[in-house]
């Protein structure tokens, strides 16, 4: 089982652990406006997914702005930002913090996202949102690139 900590207290997760070369899973996210997102999978250009426990707090959202300014400088790949937020909460942080050049995306329905890589937080006061980690997975449907922050806060 993978963990990961908060404020300094170790905190398990639970689901698949998904690893650097394995292919990755298609799931779906909603988004702002209650449209799907699809995230995983083969998509012709490379994805970056940035999991988020909430937009709703300072480490969340610096982080989120700054992949907003990053984001526009990739080409042929799509920044996809994950949470446990509710889509309405997603949509009005977008709107006041002027986020343009990524998606979000919420798996509050079904929590299939954190399940499938591995990122649910499964104990401690933060038990069934997302751990704080990135992605990457190519034009061909591999992960490339997987960071699970061994800090939540940081």
């Amino acid at each position: 089982m993978a963990t990961t900590k908060l404020k300094g207290n170790l905190v398990n997760l639970c689901g698949t652990d998904v690893n650097v070369g394995d292919k990755a899973p298609v799931v779906t996210v909603v988004a702002k406006d209650l449209s799907e997102i699809q995230v995983g999978g083969e998509q012709g250009k490379a994805q970056i997914v940035v999991v988020v426990p909430s937009l709703d707090t300072p480490v969340c959202a610096a982080e989120t702005r700054r992949f907003n300014v990053e984001a526009a400088k990739i080409e042929n790949a799509e920044v996809v930002i994950v949470s446990m937020d509710l889509p309405f909460a997603m949509g009005r942080f977008c709107t006041t913090k002027g986020i343009e050049n990524l998606k979000v995306g919420s798996d509050f329905r079904n929590k299939d996202f954190a399940s499938a890589y591995g990122v649910l937080i499964a104990d401690g006061p933060l038990k069934g949102i997302t751990a704080r980690a990135i992605f990457v997975i190519n034009a061909s449907g591999k992960v490339t690139y997987k960071d699970i922050c061994e800090e939540i806060t940081e």
